[in-house]
């Protein structure tokens, strides 16, 4: 059987003919396939973050943005309010997380377009459509059943 070991960037890689690449660290072997893709995911999001404090919501603000969001909140001490504490938590903590991502700026990089066409093939985003049978902006409102002073208008049942 043909067996050699290749140092590629500090790493060992043990080539064989009859068993697929094996990815050797000091940490752990990842065994790879014939591509030298793992058979199995080598880190994962939960793992990352786990490294992270995780930040803590008082009650106070738990009912705020459930205010903010016209949601009506669970009742504190219930198994939902915990599930649902925990769950903004987590989120908090992954936000957090990215922001400690360094981003190079870019001067006047814009948005980039990300669609998928063929190449010479654009769409020119500085035209736009005119057809008179279409509304558009606040011709919109006039379709609304309650609007005030160029806004739309949404009744709730809950009290502030």
């Amino acid at each position: 059987m043909l067996r050699r070991s290749v140092v590629q960037g500090g790493h060992i890689w043990r080539l064989s003919q009859a068993t697929p690449l094996r990815y050797l660290t000091t940490r752990a072997l990842v065994e790879t396939d014939e591509y030298g893709i793992p058979l199995k995911p080598t880190w994962s999001v939960q793992e990352l973050l786990s490294s992270y404090p995780a930040p803590s919501i008082s009650p106070a603000t738990f009912k705020r943005l459930h205010e903010l969001s016209a949601l009506l909140p669970p009742e504190e001490g219930t198994p939902e309010y915990a599930k649902l504490k925990h769950e903004l938590e987590e989120l908090i903590k992954l936000v957090d997380a990215m922001k400690l991502i360094k981003v190079d700026e870019m001067e006047d990089a814009g948005i980039p377009d990300g669609r998928v066409m063929a190449e010479g093939s654009e769409i020119p985003l500085d035209e736009t459509c005119h057809d008179e049978d279409v509304v558009r902006g606040r011709d919109l409102l006039s379709y609304a059943s309650r609007n005030v002073d160029g806004m739309y208008v949404v009744e709730t049942n809950r009290s502030r």
